[in-house]
């Protein structure tokens, strides 16, 4: 079992999330977040003052999924995920992480079968 963890732009969301569906993988969270990387963020000017944002906003996305879901989950989000035909500058980043374990709470299943 993977945690996927994907930070993507919000307008890229829905995007993403159609392509999710397209392979199988219908659970996700979604988390609203900020940050920055090589963006380093945006200038801009208010009333004649200019002004640094030096946190923009982005999506965070995590999906627990099982390993044969792994790679098509990541071919998902990249394909939802970039700008144009070879991405852009603050698309996004996407980190897997091993799972011990998931419990379903409802029904106490544990394991692939709480995913």
């Amino acid at each position: 079992m993977k945690l996927i963890i994907a930070i993507i732009q919000p307008t890229k969301l829905e995007a993403v999330k159609e392509a999710l569906t397209q392979v199988d993988v219908h659970r996700l969270t979604v988390l609203d977040c900020q940050g920055f990387g090589r963006q380093k963020g945006q200038t801009g000017n208010y009333r004649g003052t200019e002004f640094s944002v030096n946190l923009l906003r982005k999506v965070q996305l995590q999906i627990a999924v099982n390993e044969e879901f792994v790679k098509p989950t990541i071919e998902a989000i990249l394909t939802g995920g970039r700008s144009g035909d070879s991405g852009e500058i603050g698309d996004g980043k996407i980190f897997v992480l091993p799972m011990d374990d998931c419990i379903r709470i409802r029904t106490g299943e544990t394991g692939n079968e709480a995913i």
